[in-house]
């Protein structure tokens, strides 16, 4: 079930990143309801345009329709999991490029090595201290991947 979620126009306290002025879209993928909205508010109340999938093969399909500006990727879900829907993001041309960040409770650091060879720019457990998640989505779309 695909929904998008765009926040209205509101002042904000807080200056934001070039990224976010321009109304970065996030996808966020995971097949928990909880998790979803959870990923959901706290985006939108930084300033970004959410859209949501609940697998893997769903995730793949939103993101070749609306090419996010950067996908959040759970690992176990059904239909596809994480990691093979991030190989076939990986593998198409028109998205390939877009990062992605798994977060996930797989907490081995096997789990996290096999997370970045099947392309995953970043590697994060739930439950993912927000601030972080924030700084490093900023860092992101800012164009700073090596940050």
């Amino acid at each position: 079930m695909r929904r998008f979620f765009r926040k209205s126009s509101s002042p904000s306290a807080n200056k934001p990143s070039a990224a976010e002025s321009k109304g970065a879209i996030i996808l966020v993928v995971d097949d928990s309801p909880t998790e979803t909205r959870i990923f959901t508010s706290t985006l939108m109340k930084a300033g970004y345009e959410v859209e949501t999938a609940t697998n893997g093969e769903e995730a793949v399909e939103v993101a070749r329709s609306i090419k996010p500006d950067l996908i959040l990727m759970d690992v176990i879900m059904p239909v596809l999991n994480g990691y093979q829907a991030t190989r076939l993001i990986r593998k198409d041309p028109d998205i390939a490029d877009t990062p992605i960040i798994m977060v996930t409770t797989k907490d081995m650091q096997t789990d996290r090595t096999w997370g970045i060879r099947q392309g995953a720019t970043d590697y994060m457990v739930k439950p993912v201290d927000r601030q972080r998640l924030l700084e490093r989505i900023a860092e992101l779309l800012d164009g700073d991947a090596d940050a």
